[in-house]
């Protein structure tokens, strides 16, 4: 503080040689300011000599990065330049010194971190030499990579900062083991993240099912996985919870199944119900989606209340929408068979005896 106070004192004493020192720093503060997006674009594009594109260029991860440390840098030249003019304190040298190495650090984790983004350059390239990695894979360790940057960048603070990071762990004593106890909960996560990539139960995109959740899979991440519910709401699940649980993959279906059960009037000659059964099937037969092997339109029980006729078939459409579509068409085209047939399908009767 006493060296703040001393710095203005010496504000005050400034002289006529100091103010054009002082106009010299603000000159090459507005200098680098001027020429950091032109020398980014030249560093970035010694490592770039294939791409013409000067807007490619631009979009690099290192390119603002790089904008951030040259104007820091003409800060920092500015105030060395000012440190004997305006007799400027190692100590307060020392602050600014290691404000400038601090954001710099974090300007180019940043831009590392930005290196490994699906759309990145670099990590498409990645990509196609990897093409026997899943998708969701791969972006999973993409998150690993960025958080290990920005772990590395912050220990290089902490060392700048001047603790030791032996005695900083060594000091943690109780509070580590507390820390240790409250990450359990990531741990598990982090382990059942882990779980769900080599297991592949789903991946991103996929309709997945688990009591009490059904929706799509819109993102995987280290603690949780981001579920849209039908209902358009999100729900976050915890991954340890997913790993532990049954999961049903309604988006690996390779056929879905139609049923049905039709009871039949008992009254209704057995030559209708086997020429309805024929024609039920010859119906199925012919339909695109369905497949053969797979029919069964069988008189297989009877009942109280009627004969019972179970129909049921595979059909190819397996997501939602379509499958309900050739649900109606199926469903509609026994009905006008059951009119052309002039069969009536059993009511549910009750006889109730009243006693006087």
């Amino acid at each position: 503080m006493d060296q703040i106070v001393e710095f203005i004192e010496n504000i005050k004493q400034i002289t006529y040689v100091q103010i054009v020192d002082i106009l010299i720093a603000i000159a090459i503060v507005i200098l680098f300011r001027i020429f950091s997006s032109s020398i980014a674009y030249i560093i970035i594009r010694m490592f770039k000599l294939k791409v013409e594109n000067k807007k490619k260029i631009k979009e690099s991860a290192f390119y603002n990065p790089l904008k951030i440390f040259f104007n820091l840098l003409g800060v920092y030249i500015a105030v060395i330049f000012l440190k004997k003019p305006l007799n400027i304190s190692n100590e307060v040298m020392g602050f600014v010194t290691k404000a400038f190495q601090i954001i710099s650090i974090i300007a180019f984790a940043r831009g590392l971190a930005a290196s490994f983004v699906p759309k990145s350059t670099l990590v498409k390239k990645m990509k196609a030499k990897r093409n026997n990695i899943d998708d969701s894979m791969f972006e999973f360790i993409l998150k690993i990579v960025r958080v290990v940057i920005y772990i590395i960048a912050g220990l290089i603070i902490i060392t700048l900062l001047g603790v030791n990071l032996s005695t900083l762990v060594a000091g943690l004593g109780i509070g580590g083991v507390i820390v240790t106890l409250a990450a359990q909960d990531t741990a598990k996560n982090l382990f059942g993240g882990f779980v769900i990539f080599i297991d592949k139960p789903f991946a991103v995109g996929d309709w997945i099912e688990m009591s009490p959740y059904e929706g799509i899979v819109e993102d995987i991440t280290f603690r949780s996985t981001r579920v849209r519910t039908f209902e358009n709401s999100i729900v976050n699940i915890p991954n340890s919870i997913i790993s532990d649980t049954s999961i049903v993959n309604w988006s690996k279906m390779e056929k879905r199944r139609y049923k049905t059960n039709l009871c039949i009037q008992k009254d209704t000659p057995l030559e209708k119900l086997e020429r309805f059964q024929a024609r039920v099937k010859d119906m199925l037969q012919e339909r695109e989606g369905i497949y053969d092997d797979s029919i069964i339109v069988n008189f297989d029980e009877i009942r109280d209340d009627g004969l019972n006729v179970l129909i049921c078939s595979y059909t190819d459409s397996v997501d939602y929408s379509s499958y309900i579509a050739e649900k109606e068409s199926i469903n509609t085209k026994i009905m006008k068979i059951l009119r052309e047939e002039n069969i009536e399908l059993a009511r549910d009767t009750r006889t109730v005896y009243l006693k006087d």
